[in-house]
């Protein structure tokens, strides 16, 4: 379960990011995340993986505050969330393999247990035969499913996507959308930002619509709609 209680977020000089948001999104369930830049999807994301904090308010993972967790369990909550971004952040002098694998490592899993994992993943995003390429070798679509394949090897109960799809071509956009749809069949959270009006309009899932900070909509089977309002800088 994720639930944010009146979260509101300023940052240095600036009006809020995030202004009084209180929404829950339970175990298992697929959330588009919409609005036009600067309405505060990034931080959002940003406050459940606790690279920044709350100005007021609590966010809550599971059993954890997220605002109050002492710093050494931080490493837990993150292992519990993969994050994949729209522009991969993949290591460019490693493998695919050895992107997909760093977090295994880190985590003292046995080699072979770690060959076994990264080559189940890879089948997943179809990227089997690929574990020896380099980023550079990889098309935009193909860094992505690199990039979804080291969010998911450590198992987390909860992916969260930032703009996944922005830099991808529509055939390949909706690719990566089939492998995230999959992934949340098989029981993780999906919490996926997007500006990719006929993806949310199509596929009709929970959508949670923000505005200047605030949640605009909240719809159990929503739409993208474009907002009225000036967009803000």
């Amino acid at each position: 379960m994720i639930r944010f209680d009146h979260v509101s977020k300023r940052f240095s000089g600036q009006n809020d990011a995030l202004s009084d948001i209180t929404v829950q999104i339970p175990d298992g369930e697929f959330v588009f995340l919409i609005g036009p830049s600067g309405a505060g999807k990034t931080t959002f994301l940003r406050l459940l993986i606790r690279d920044i904090l709350p100005t007021k308010g609590d966010v809550h993972v599971d059993d954890w505050n997220v605002h109050t967790m002492p710093s050494s369990k931080v490493h837990l909550l993150r292992r519990k969330i993969g994050t994949v971004f729209q522009d991969f952040k993949l290591l460019t002098d490693r493998t695919v393999f050895e992107n997909v694998s760093l977090g295994l490592e880190i985590a003292g899993k046995k080699n072979e247990d770690i060959v076994t994992r990264v080559a189940d993943v890879l089948e997943l995003v179809g990227l089997s035969g690929k574990h020896r390429y380099f980023p550079r070798e990889l098309s935009a679509g193909e860094m992505q499913r690199t990039g979804i394949a080291r969010a998911i090897v450590a198992g987390p109960s909860i992916v969260l996507a930032d703009e996944p799809t922005g830099n991808l071509d529509p055939e390949t956009a909706w690719e990566i959308f089939t492998i995230l749809s999959e992934i949340n069949k098989m029981g993780t959270t999906v919490v996926m930002a997007t500006h990719n009006a006929s993806m949310v309009n199509d596929m009709k899932k929970r959508t949670i619509s923000l505005l200047h900070g605030k949640v605009e909509s909240d719809e159990v089977s929503g739409r993208y709609r474009v907002a009225k309002h000036s967009k803000k800088t």
